[in-house]
């Protein structure tokens, strides 16, 4: 029982630390969600062209998609005529951040490693593009669908719905289908967290993991075919990184485990060839380790205890009281969200 209550503690101050973040960010997700036009989107994407990498890259970093339920809203843009590097962008920088794992990454690890985290996204989908262009050619051009399902009610006829309707979409979109797809793996990530920060000693890290390149490759092999989102990765990482992980290999997984897994890979490998499979794999890999040493490198000029404390000082900002509560009402939320989801599958 002590251990148990234990495991609970850890993972409820983890919990306690997220939750203003992530409500303020689902929220958010939600207003993107309804009233962001992904086929006007897809337009500009349509290019074989550096401009259109960028485009692409910036279009995925806000959005709320784990690495699987990037794969439709992917293969829709391409669909929609969206040039190959820059879907591939797409796929890479939307996973590893979205707007409720950028909340979430500032309440656990702060602005530096926050802002940090949205750059290396940008810059590993951007690569993935560019190489993506250079030596994929372009054999199939991808048809233009006429109409999409409207994202409120479901039809494909040409219609338009008031504010009122518009903001329940919000809050139905980030409290409903979000918090459904990510509540489980959320609630998951924050255990693990929970757990490597109960059971994990203070050496362990240092002794059997090492730190550099050692530490980084560790971190992809674990988090490349692992299934994690980029939101329930994060106290995954900030639980590491207390554990005396590096942030630069805290970083590779970061980026590893949310960008790729094993289904991920087969449906790239499958609707957009071998080549782009290794190219994205590729990026991923390249992309993540340079930046996990850049990171390094920056952590390290500073002093460890300044940085560290530039990376937590936020937390003071807000309140217990309105941690508690927000802690709560999450809470609730997404257990409400499992049990009618159980409830349906019986």
């Amino acid at each position: 029982m002590k251990i148990f209550l234990g495991i609970i503690r850890e993972a409820y101050i983890l919990f306690n630390e997220m939750s203003p973040y992530l409500l303020f960010g689902f929220i958010f997700a939600g207003v993107l969600h309804v009233f962001i036009d992904t086929k006007s989107i897809s337009r500009h994407l349509g290019h074989n062209s550096f401009l259109a990498v960028i485009k692409a890259s910036l279009f995925g970093i806000p959005l709320p998609l784990c690495s699987c339920s990037v794969i439709p809203a992917a293969m829709s843009l391409r669909k929609e005529g969206a040039a190959r590097g820059a879907v591939l962008s797409f796929l890479i920088s939307t996973p590893t951040t979205g707007v409720d794992s950028i909340f979430a990454t500032y309440a656990l690890l702060g602005g530096f490693f926050t802002v940090y985290r949205i750059i290396a996204s940008f810059v590993t989908g951007v690569l993935s593009g560019i190489v993506a262009n250079a030596l994929i050619k372009e054999t199939d051009a991808p048809s233009e669908k006429n109409n999409t399902p409207c994202k409120l009610c479901g039809t494909e006829e040409i219609h338009s719905h008031g504010l009122v309707s518009k903001v329940k979409g919000v809050f139905s979109y980030a409290f409903g289908d979000l918090l459904k797809d990510s509540g489980k793996a959320l609630l998951a990530g924050i255990l693990i967290g929970g757990i490597i920060t109960y059971f994990v000693p203070e050496t362990f890290i240092i002794t059997y993991l090492g730190s550099g390149l050692k530490a980084m490759f560790v971190m992809l092999i674990v988090g490349i075919p692992m299934y994690v989102c980029a939101t329930a990765s994060i106290p995954i990482a900030a639980a590491l990184m207390m554990k005396g992980l590096d942030p630069g290999a805290a970083f590779v997984f970061l980026v590893a485990g949310p960008a790729t897994n094993i289904v991920t890979m087969s449906v790239v490998a499958k609707n957009m060839g071998i080549k782009t499979l290794v190219v994205y794999l590729g990026s991923i890999v390249l992309g993540s380790i340079l930046l996990g040493i850049v990171l390094d490198k920056i952590y390290f000029y500073f002093d460890k205890g300044e940085l560290f404390k530039l990376m937590v000082n936020h937390r003071i900002l807000i309140p217990v009281e309105a941690r508690m509560i927000t802690s709560i009402v999450l809470f609730v939320l997404i257990a409400y969200n499992l049990f009618n989801h159980t409830k349906r599958v019986l």
